[in-house]
Parts: structure tokens; C-alpha cells; sequence
């Protein structure tokens, strides 16, 4: 194979790796101590929105240990803008594995189950600025037993 080739698919490789990161405008977790999730627990995920003309795609981004005793889980997200007041809040159900046969819906390797699941979708944030999103569990156990971690992930939404 010729120089010239090598490098050509060389650089395409490499575009198409960096095209693929420019739709991510945010993809953060949080830790959670011993997979022991408290109420109290409540962690922040901030970020800067520069382009208000797309549209993006929130996610919340959660993996837990095989041994999570639920096929669900209670969340409630908080979405604040610049000023610290909440735009968008919602309580959302995140089905975690098969309510009957018990089987992750993630991905998972070895007892660990990777979780990405649509929060909110084609939203546009308002203004240009600081943004931050605030998630709390909202289960019935306090600590929720088995979550390792919680995050987000925000994406812009392909044209149509």
C-alpha cells in the first residue's frame, strides 16, 4: 500500500472519530461511596450551552451492580439555569432490567450494568450561559443499595 493511501484512511479514521464527539456537549458521573445511594446524595452536573438554535437530547447515564434488588428505578432531575432557577423537572421511571425475567436492559460486563436512557429529548435551552442538572433517586429504601454511579450525558440532536 502506497503512502498516499495509507495516510488518506488514516486521516477519514480519524475525522470520523472526531465528527463522532462534536454531537457531545456533556458526559459526566458521579461515584456513589460503597454503591450506597442516600436520599441526601444528590449530585450536580454542570455545563455551558454556547449554540440555543439546536436541539439536544438529555440522557441520565446509571450503572449498578447485578445485585440491584429492582427492575426499576425512581429518578428526579432538576434543571437550573444561570440565575439557579429550575426550567425543567421531571420524576422519571428507568426500567433497569426485565420486571419478569430479571434480565439487565444495559450493557453489562461481569455484574456491572451500564445504563443510557432518554430523559428529555429535543429540548432547547433558552439562553446561552451556565446550565446545571441536579438528580436525586427517588426510591422507597434509603440508602438505595447496588447503584455505583449516576451521570448525564447531553447531545445535540441530528438535523432533520
Amino acid at each position: 500500500m502506497n503512502k498516499r493511501v495509507f495516510f488518506y484512511f488514516l486521516f477519514l479514521g480519524f475525522a470520523a472519530l472526531q465528527s463522532c464527539d462534536d454531537k457531545t456537549l456533556m458526559k459526566e458521573n458521579y461515584n456513589i461511596k460503597d454503591g450506597k445511594w442516600f436520599v441526601k446524595d444528590a449530585p450536580v452536573f454542570s455545563f455551558e450551552v454556547l449554540d440555543t438554535l439546536s436541539s439536544y437530547n438529555v440522557f441520565y447515564n446509571v450503572r449498578n451492580n447485578s445485585s440491584y434488588p429492582y427492575y426499576n428505578l425512581y429518578l428526579t432531575h432538576y434543571l437550573y439555569d444561570a440565575k439557579n432557577k429550575v426550567i425543567h423537572q421531571k420524576l422519571d421511571e428507568l426500567i433497569l432490567s426485565d420486571a419478569t425475567t430479571g434480565k439487565p436492559t444495559g450493557d453489562g460486563l461481569g455484574d456491572i450494568n451500564d445504563h443510557k436512557v432518554l430523559a428529555f429529548k429535543d429540548f432547547k435551552f433558552p439562553h446561552k450561559g451556565q446550565y446545571k442538572i441536579q438528580v436525586r433517586q427517588y426510591m422507597r429504601q434509603n440508602p438505595l443499595p447496588d447503584v455505583v454511579s449516576v451521570g448525564i450525558t447531553i447531545e445535540k440532536t441530528l438535523a432533520k
